[in-house]
C-alpha cells in the first residue's frame, strides 16, 4: 500500500490529500490542468516539501511526526516526464548504461535486456538521441527509468508532447509494463482515453483535493461527478473476444460477469483474447422493452440503479446494472446513459425498474 498524507499550499489552492493507493498496477491521477496532479508526484518524489507522510509499504520516505524526510536520491523511485531528457552526447545504449550505473548490482531487479525487450528498443541501441522520433525518445526514457529497478514509477503526462500517431505507438508498451512488472505506477494525465486504457485505480482531483478514488470501473461509473468527466462520462468494461463474424467484419466482445456480448468492429484479435472496452454515456439509450426495426444491434437487459442531474439542466445521467445470470435483474456490471430529463420522465425511470440498454458504439481500448 502507498500511504500519502500531503498538504502543500499553492497559489490558487492548498493541496490537501489523504489516501492509500494500491501497491500494484497503475493508479491514474486525473483532472484538469492546474488541479495539483504534478504537485502530488513532486511531493512523493521529495522534489517539493509538502507536510505529511509518504510511505511505500514498510519503506517510510517521509513522516513529519517522526522527523523523517528522505531526499529524492534516497527514494527508490523513477520519474518520467513529458520531455525524455536524454543525454544528447550519448547513444541509446549509453543513456541506458547511465541509468543502470545509478543502481548497485545487489539492488538490480530489472535487467537491462528485459527493459530493452519490454520497450522494443533493441534496434535503437546504437543511435544518438537526436536521431530518434518523439515516441522512440520516450520509450528510451522509460527503459532508462526501469533499469534503475525502482520500487515506484512516477509518470507525469509522458504522452502529452506526442502527436496521435506517436501516442498510438507507445501505448501498447505502457500496457506491457503493467502486465510484466510488479512495480506500482502512478500515472498523471488529463486525457481520459489514456486513463481508461491503462489504469487499474483512479483518483479524480479538483483544486488539490481527491473528489473520488477507487477501482477504475467503479469511479467512472459514478454519476455524481458529471463536472469531472463531462462529455467523457461513461464506463470501462473488461471482457474477452467471443466470436468473429467474417461476413460482416464484426466481433462479439463478451463482458465479464454478465453473460452478455457487445458487437463491435472486428479489430483482428483472436477469439479468447482479453480486451478492455469503453462505452460512453452519450452512446447509450434506454427503452422499457427490447426493440425491433432499429439499427442498434446491442441491446442488454438492465435494472435502473440511480438517476442524477447532469451538467446541463435539461440532461440526466442514469446508471443501470446489466442483468447477470444468477443475480436476478440487478447485475454487478454498470452502464451509464445520458438522457434528456424529459425522456427519463416519459419512460418513468426509477431505481429498480427493469429496462433495456441500447449501446450504439463500443470502443475497443487498444
Amino acid at each position: 500500500m502507498i500511504d500519502l498524507q500531503l498538504r502543500l499550499p499553492r497559489a490558487a489552492f492548498t493541496l490537501d490529500l489523504s489516501m492509500q493507493l494500491p501497491a500494484r498496477g497503475v493508479t491514474a491521477l486525473f483532472g484538469p490542468s492546474g488541479c495539483g496532479k504534478t504537485s502530488v508526484l513532486r511531493a512523493v518524489a521529495g522534489l517539493e516539501r509538502a507536510a505529511g507522510r509518504v510511505a511505500l509499504g514498510d519503506a517510510v520516505w517521509q513522516d513529519d511526526s517522526r522527523r523523517v524526510f528522505l531526499p529524492t536520491h534516497r527514494r527508490q523511485l523513477a520519474y518520467v516526464t513529458q520531455e525524455a531528457a536524454l543525454f544528447p552526447h550519448l547513444n541509446v545504449q549509453g543513456n541506458l548504461d547511465y541509468g543502470l550505473r545509478r543502481t548497485p548490482a545487489a539492488q538490480r531487479r530489472i535487467a537491462l535486456e528485459q527493459a530493452v525487450e519490454l520497450l522494443g528498443i533493441a534496434p535503437l541501441l546504437g543511435r544518438r538521441s537526436g536521431a530518434l522520433s518523439g515516441g522512440e525518445r520516450q520509450r528510451v526514457a522509460i527503459a532508462r527509468a526501469l533499469v534503475t529497478s525502482p520500487q515506484l514509477l512516477l509518470m507525469d503526462e509522458p504522452l502529452a508532447a506526442l502527436d496521435a500517431a506517436r501516442k498510438a505507438e507507445i501505448l501498447p508498451y505502457l500496457e506491457g509494463l503493467n502486465a510484466a512488472l510488479a512495480i506500482p505506477i502512478v500515472y498523471v494525465s488529463h486525457a481520459i482515453t489514456e486513463v481508461a486504457r491503462l489504469a487499474d485505480h483512479l483518483v479524480l482531483l479538483e483544486q488539490g483535493r481527491a473528489v473520488a478514488q477507487g477501482p477504475l470501473a467503479e469511479v467512472l461509473a459514478r454519476i455524481d461527478l458529471p463536472q469531472s468527466l463531462g462529455e467523457d462520462a461513461g464506463v470501462v468494461l473488461d471482457g474477452v473476444v467471443g466470436e468473429r463474424d467474417a461476413v460482416w467484419h464484426l466481433a462479439r466482445l463478451d463482458v465479464d460477469g454478465t453473460g452478455c456480448g457487445l458487437w463491435a468492429r472486428d479489430a483482428g484479435l483472436a477469439v479468447g483474447r482479453r480486451v478492455r472496452l469503453r462505452v460512453l454515456a452519450r452512446d447509450v439509450s434506454l427503452t422499457r422493452a427490447p426493440q425491433t426495426g432499429t439499427s442498434i444491434g446491442n441491446q442488454l437487459p438492465c435494472t435502473v440503479e440511480a438517476i442524477a442531474g447532469d451538467s446541463h439542466p435539461g440532461l440526466a445521467l442514469v446508471r443501470v446494472r446489466i442483468a447477470s445470470p444468477g443475480a436476478g435483474l440487478g447485475g454487478s456490471v454498470p452502464l451509464v446513459a445520458r438522457l434528456t430529463r424529459r425522456s427519463a420522465q416519459a419512460l418513468g425511470l426509477a431505481p429498480g425498474l427493469a429496462v433495456w440498454a441500447q449501446v450504439k458504439t463500443v470502443a475497443l481500448m487498444e
